[in-house]
């Protein structure tokens, strides 16, 4: 028997995980770029590895230094990922 010990539901951090990524897709397609252009752009060479984090497949998750990253190139505050 496992005993959760977690403050949070896991219903809670995939929809953490979802809306992050949803404000990510939303600046991404603002600026104009491509899911291609925007992994290369932040050193990312697999393309199905992003499309994967932005949109929660197979529990692929995007990093901080990813997150820095994605802000630094689309030219927006990395606090702007995670407004609800």
């Amino acid at each position: 028997m496992d005993i959760d010990f977690s403050n949070s539901s896991k219903e809670e951090i995939e929809d953490f995980y979802k809306n992050l990524s949803n404000n990510i897709k939303k600046h991404r397609l603002e600026k104009g770029f491509s899911q291609e252009k925007l992994a290369l752009e932040i050193g990312i060479k697999s393309i199905a590895f992003y499309s994967n984090c932005e949109n929660n497949k197979y529990n692929k998750r995007f990093n901080l230094e990813h997150l820095y990253k994605i802000a630094k190139a689309l030219e927006v505050k990395i606090e702007d990922f995670f407004s609800i």
